[in-house]
């Protein structure tokens, strides 16, 4: 059975802000409400946010230490040094590196190489491996992205073999600053940067950006690095707001009008370039692609290059050839159907193993561990049981002699917190509120297990094992207009800081024509329409929510939450409401 989910409305705006938006900006009071509960409450604000303009980005040079980085590359390119660019393997981190090196092969310097670390073998982050690849192949200046900020040992290493570092990165730093040519990070304590949420894609656009900035190069040269960009802000949940909300929508508009060739190719494979494409197309379509790349396994026999999935990502989104590209397209759908296949073994092993052990179900949290999972999908697979079980959860497996896992967490539950609490019985660990990553030594899994299940048994509030969902405002089906879904079109990009509005109906019903759709039936789709306006029939479809079938289709009312998407198909597009939960009225 489903875990039922609890409804919060959000608190709603100032009425006389609403009624003045509402009347000055020709909208619907709704939408207006929805401006003001995102901190948008007046006119000048509201035409900002409508109409994001790239003369609102901020100065390049107000980040700490960006004036010694320019410099440094500026040094680089007019000796003719190679230079290495070096990013983390996720989708942040591979489309930063592409981002940096197509920018420094478009103003000509053609003594590049880049590097991506192996998952399994080097780990998160900058690697010694790397260095000494680096120092093997006359590598004089290494640009780190999305990575870096706590390698200070590694970069002191890095100077013994003379290779310098100009670090980007955009998590938290330790104490201690890396001592680097440059270390250009937005969260900083002593960076008075005025936005800190940048991607580290987004930190290595900021340097492409001071570079053309100080050399005369127009802004218009480095616009199409944008739709790279806003596939890092999209798949790395950054906030939607400021500088990243300008981005996005840049980076959007590239993605759809002119997007790079190895994009192009990933895009044709999702069946994406017969519509629009959205934030939603990023993370569920383009992102999971280029990251099951990196979750790929290096060919151990070179020992010159980086030949892991991600360094095939990396070339797949610099490559300016349309069939090369496709090939390389063609490596990548591979390895994300490899992924795909991997998923759900390990997440359909995890859940057999659950329901064996009924103890497990009882407790408030769950950490399975099984040495034989593939360490590149733990996440992944603690991310699904969350779904069914919602609970903290921990995946474990074993990789290079130590047990590592990863860490996933529910809404208001401190999950670093847990995990910190196990510190002296862990290698190493990282992460923030809702994730982590850990390692630990085979023999102390048990003792973790204990400690961490006691750990959340002792500080969750048990309201927080139900799922919530956040109800922006309640809305009538006959409000939903071709006016109103045009203006709400304009509050896209959607993501993290601006999240695609969730509207609640009552009392709402189906003719009897509802019907299980997928290969196991598992989704509704369903016309609704309200009662009390019987001519407002909607589309709408219910992804994994199989179980109130027999109640809808039999004509009984419902409440619904939802968000109003545009469904594509055949070349028509109509309006569809995505329903995120159903309530039987009873």
């Amino acid at each position: 059975m489903p875990i039922e989910k609890r409804w919060v409305v959000k608190p709603q705006g100032d009425p006389a802000t609403v009624g003045m938006l509402s009347t000055e900006l020709a909208i619907s009071p709704v939408l207006a409400n929805l401006l003001v509960q995102r901190g948008i409450d007046t006119v000048e604000k509201a035409n900002k946010f409508f109409k994001p303009d790239l003369s609102d980005l901020h100065d390049p040079f107000l980040m700490k230490d960006m004036d010694r980085a320019v410099e440094r590359v500026e040094q680089a390119v007019a000796r003719n040094e190679k230079i290495m660019i070096y990013g983390d393997y996720d989708v942040d981190g591979c489309t930063a590196v592409a981002l940096v090196y197509k920018f420094l092969r478009q103003i000509g310097h053609k003594n590049l190489t880049f590097y991506i670390p192996d998952r399994y073998t080097e780990g998160y982050g900058i690697s010694v491996r790397g260095i000494d690849v680096a120092a093997r192949k006359g590598v004089s200046l290494v640009i780190a992205l999305d990575c870096g900020i706590k390698a200070t040992e590694k970069v002191l290493y890095a100077k013994t073999k003379g290779v310098d570092f100009i670090i980007c990165d955009h998590h938290l730093p330790a104490e201690e600053i890396p001592q680097a040519v440059a270390v250009l990070d937005p969260k900083r304590v002593d960076c008075s940067y005025p936005f800190d949420e940048l991607s580290g894609c987004g930190v290595g656009f900021k340097l492409v950006q001071a570079y053309a900035q100080k050399n005369g190069i127009p802004f218009s040269q480095i616009l199409d690095l944008l739709d790279l960009l806003v596939v890092s802000i999209a798949s790395d949940i950054v906030p939607l707001s400021d500088e990243n909300r300008i981005l996005a929508h840049f980076g959007l508009l590239n993605l759809n009008r002119r997007p790079s060739k190895g994009l192009l190719s990933i895009i044709k494979i999702c069946g994406l370039d017969k519509h629009q494409i959205t934030i939603d197309d990023i993370v569920f379509k383009i992102g999971p692609r280029i990251n099951a790349a990196g979750r790929m396994p290096m060919d151990e026999n070179d020992e010159n290059a980086s030949p892991s999935g991600g360094h095939a990502a990396v070339e797949l989104l610099i490559e300016g050839n349309e069939s090369e590209a496709a090939k390389f397209g063609e490596v990548i759908d591979t390895y994300n159907r490899e992924r795909k296949t991997e998923d759900r073994s390990v997440t359909q092993d995890a859940h057999d193993f659950i329901e064996q052990n009924p103890e497990m179900k009882e407790r408030k949290s769950i950490v399975i561990y099984n040495p034989n999972w593939m360490k590149g999908i733990v996440g992944i697979v603690a991310s699904r049981l969350i779904e069914t079980y919602y609970r903290p959860t921990v995946v474990l497996t074993m990789s290079n002699g130590f047990v590592t896992g990863s860490a996933r967490s529910v809404a208001g539950f401190d999950l670093y917190q847990a995990v910190e609490s196990c510190s002296d019985l862990l290698e190493n660990f990282g992460g923030h509120m809702y994730a982590a990553g850990l390692t630990m030594k085979p023999e102390r899994v048990e003792e973790f297990m204990r400690r961490f299940n006691a750990y959340v048994e002792e500080h969750i509030d048990p309201e927080m094992l139900k799922p919530q969902v956040d109800v922006d405002s309640e809305l009538l089906f006959s409000d939903i207009t071709p006016d109103f879904r045009r203006d709400l079109n304009r509050f896209q990009p959607f993501g993290p800081g601006n999240t695609s509005p969730v509207f609640a109906t009552h009392s709402v019903s189906n003719q009897g024509d509802a019907k299980l759709v997928g290969l196991e039936r598992e989704h509704l789709k369903m016309d609704l329409i309200q009662r009390q306006k019987p001519n407002t029939r909607i589309p709408a479809i219910a992804f994994q929510q199989p179980t109130h079938y027999e109640w809808v289709r039999s004509g009984r009312a419902i409440d619904v939450c939802y968000q109003i998407v545009e469904n594509h198909y055949r070349g028509m597009v109509t309006t569809q409401l995505r329903v995120k939960d159903i309530k039987p009225v009873r």
